[in-house]
This record gives structure tokens, sequence and C-alpha cells, in this order.
């Protein structure tokens, strides 16, 4: 009994990895809120915070035993195997559910995150004047994040790992969205879909015995950028997870607080009922233009009319509401189980 149970919460850890994969690439969406909600959120940090100078020193000395278990590291194994798998399956599945069914993949992150407001602030009873207050910076960061207009794309590595520091940030700081600050940066394309398109191309060449990406000169620049983002969001990955133990530690009720104001604030961006707006210059002149060779500028956000597809989308705002729900009865069902 006690191995299958043991086999069952590796196989939703792993589910659990799968789910904050597909979310960080969403974005919007912050994978840091998956954790939340599925409650292991604390331990991700306080496991992440163990990658330090002797972890390192058993790691040299050959002890790896020791630096595994060290660093939590079965834990961590399995929800990194989850989000790798998840890179290359259920992302591939959500931009394609995005391109067909845009209004419908909103509508359940937008109830995922109403879920999500929901679960935290329950359990939260340490409101005061400090709390509010971090609570409103929260929301106003959050909402001010969603109206910058996006820069242009660039590849200078240095910026490339400086983008890898602040994408992790939606997995350590829940409503966070390290994809959509991607966007922002004008590198969301360039590090989230060709630079992954172009390991994913490579390992089915090499797979099959073919080895002419070694001197495909876009390729092999393609997959110098993806190693210097990955190692960027290794180093901000450690380097959050240090900072927000101790936050944690020292002022875990403002530090909640401000989380919550974060996702409430992150809401506006991921609002199902938008449109995309496009702007180009013609003659100096910004003119509106809905054809697809323009840019992304920014987004009209409009209320939604009374039609058949807007009932469906309020479903499956209610059936993201219910993911979250099942989670967290889940968790407590887990929790009631180890005690």
């Amino acid at each position: 009994m006690e191995s299958t149970r043991t086999l069952t919460d590796k196989i939703f850890l792993i589910l659990k990895g799968l789910g904050m994969g597909a979310a960080n690439k969403v974005p919007g969406v912050s994978g840091g809120v998956v954790a939340f909600v599925a409650g292991f959120y604390e331990e991700f940090i306080y496991s992440l915070k163990k990658v330090n100078g002797k972890a390192f020193k058993l790691l040299i000395n050959g002890r790896f035993k020791s630096f595994f278990n060290y660093i939590n590291g079965r834990f961590l194994s399995l929800l990194f195997l989850g989000m790798v798998i998840s890179y290359f399956s259920i992302s591939k599945v959500l931009d394609y559910l995005i391109k067909y069914y845009e209004l419908y993949v909103w509508s359940v992150f937008f109830g995922m995150i109403v879920g999500s407001i929901y679960y935290i602030n329950k359990d939260f009873k340490d409101w005061n004047y400090k709390t509010y207050a971090s609570l409103a910076i929260g929301i106003i960061v959050g909402l001010s994040i969603s109206f910058f207009n996006p820069a242009k794309e660039n590849d200078n590595l240095w910026f490339v790992f400086f983008c890898g520091i602040i994408s992790v940030s939606g997995m350590t700081l829940p409503g966070f969205s390290g994809s959509f600050i991607l966007i922002l940066l004008g590198n969301y394309v360039l590090l989230l879909v060709d630079s992954v398109n172009a390991l994913y191309d490579t390992f089915y060449e090499v797979l099959g015995g073919n080895f002419t990406f070694i001197s495909n000169t876009e390729r092999l620049r393609m997959l110098k950028v993806l190693a210097v983002f990955t190692l960027g969001s290794i180093t901000g990955l450690v380097t959050f997870s240090h900072v927000l133990s101790y936050i944690l530690k020292h002022y875990k009720s403002v530090t909640l607080s401000a989380i919550i104001g974060f996702i409430i604030g992150s809401l506006g961006v991921v609002w199902p009922w938008k449109e995309t707006v496009y702007k180009t210059n013609i003659d100096g002149h910004y003119i509106l233009d809905s054809t697809d060779q323009k840019i992304i500028e920014n987004y009209r956000r409009f209320m939604p009319e009374l039609n058949t597809e807007t009932y469906y989308a309020i479903a499956f705002v209610c059936f993201g509401i219910a993911i979250v729900l099942a989670l967290e009865w889940y968790g407590q069902k887990t929790r009631k189980t180890h005690e």
C-alpha cells in the first residue's frame, strides 16, 4: 500500500510539473500559481534554496547521493521532468488550442486564476494595514504590467541571459507571468517558440542519424541562444529562491498578501474577451490594422456579447475554477493521508 501511494505521489508530482510548465509558457499565467494551489510552493522554494555552496561542495567531492538528498533531489527531479515533458508536449497542444480556440483557453485560465485567488485568500487571516498596503501594491503592479508596450526582439546573448533570469519569476512568484514579461522584452517568440522548436528539430534529426544541423548557421545560433537562456533561467531560479525563502521566513504575511495582489492584477492580462489591436506606421501616422502581417501593439478589452460562444466561454471559466477546487481537494486529501 505504501509503495503504491508513493508511486501515485510521484506520478502526481510529474503532473504538477506538467501544469507548471504549461502555465509558464502561456502569457499572463504564472506557473507559481499552480505550485501555490497544489500545495507545494514552499517546498519548491526551500528545495531550490538548498542549491548553495554546501551542495556544490558535495557534488565536487563526488558525494552524489548526499548531494541528491540535500537538495531534495527526488522532488525537484520529478517536478522538472514534468516541466521538460510539458515543453515538448502539452505546450505544443496549448499552442494549437490558443490558435484555434483562443477564447475558451483564456476562459479556462481566467477561471483558474479566480479559483486561485479564492484558495489563497480563504486561509489568509492576517489582514492589517501592512498587508492591505502590500495587497494594493501587488494589484497595481500586476495591472500596470499588462499595459506596457512590447519591445523589439533582441538576440544579444547578455540580454538573452537577463531574459532567462526574469522569465523564471513566474515559477517563483505566483501571479507574475514570466512569459508575459518576455513579450514585453520582445523575446517571447525567440526564446519560447523559435529556439525550443530548433532544439526539438535537432533532437528529431539526431535520433534519425542526421547531423546536418552542424553546418546550419541559423540552427546553431538558435541552440546557442537557448543554452544561454537556460543558463540564465537556472541562475534566476536559484537566486530568486534564496531571496523568496528569506522573505517568506521573515515577512510571510506581507509577501502572501502581495502575491494575492499580483494574482488579482494578472486577471487583466488573461481577460478572455479581448480583441487584438494592430498598429503600423504609414507616412508618419499610426493606424489600426487587422492584417496578420502587422505587429501586435496592445489589446483592446471589451465586454462580451451574450451569445452561444459567450455562454460556452463562461462554462469554461467555471471549469477553470473547478480544476483549482479539485487540486485543493486532492492536496487536502494527500496531507490527511500523510498525517
